[in-house]
């Protein structure tokens, strides 16, 4: 049995789930609303206020595709409830971050700027504190949407190993290289 797979998902208050004949679950949470279509061989049941996976058979794809449920289930419902919040800081002399409704408009060291157009399910911010680097601030209910961001953000200039410049997640941890060093003659 999977180990995560059979671990129940409860249900906070306020958060309601449905399964249509099609498996399709839906979870409706005080934030929103998010839908997952599950695979047949994976059966999803509402008990004593914990959302339940169960498989039918142990065949290695059910077995790899319970505990991925699982976890896609419990996103969902985390999501709804919760939220789910990003925080990316920008390390480099001269690089800003200015949010303005859905968009994002980077400065990077570039000789232009990018202009990053969000999807309306994200919400941003941006801080700018003197002494301190500007940082970027995403929120969403969809998990799978937050990270896509994210990383696509992080990928317009990512960390670089010898300065440790470029855009990061917040306390990640960046290893920097030795740079080359003068042989002594």
């Amino acid at each position: 049995m999977s180990r995560i797979g059979k671990l129940p998902i409860p249900l906070p208050s306020g958060v309601q789930v449905t399964v249509s004949e099609e498996n399709l679950v839906t979870v409706k949470g005080k934030l929103g609303e998010l839908s997952q279509a599950i695979d047949p061989a994976i059966r999803v049941k509402v008990e004593d206020g914990n959302l339940v996976l169960t498989r039918n058979t142990d065949e290695k794809q059910e077995r790899s595709r319970h505990g991925l449920y699982r976890s896609l289930l419990a996103n969902m419902v985390r999501g709804v409830s919760e939220g789910f919040t990003i925080t990316q800081e920008l390390v480099g002399v001269g690089y800003k971050a200015v949010a303005t409704g859905q968009l994002i408009d980077l400065s990077l060291g570039y000789s232009h700027h990018i202009v990053i157009e969000l999807a309306p399910e994200i919400k941003v911010e941006t801080t700018a504190e003197k002494g301190k680097n500007p940082t970027i601030i995403l929120k969403g209910i969809d998990r799978q949407l937050l990270g896509q961001v994210a990383a696509k953000i992080r990928s317009l200039r990512p960390p670089e190993p010898y300065k440790g410049k470029g855009i990061r997640f917040m306390g990640e941890i960046v290893r920097k290289k030795a740079g080359k060093s003068a042989s002594d003659k």
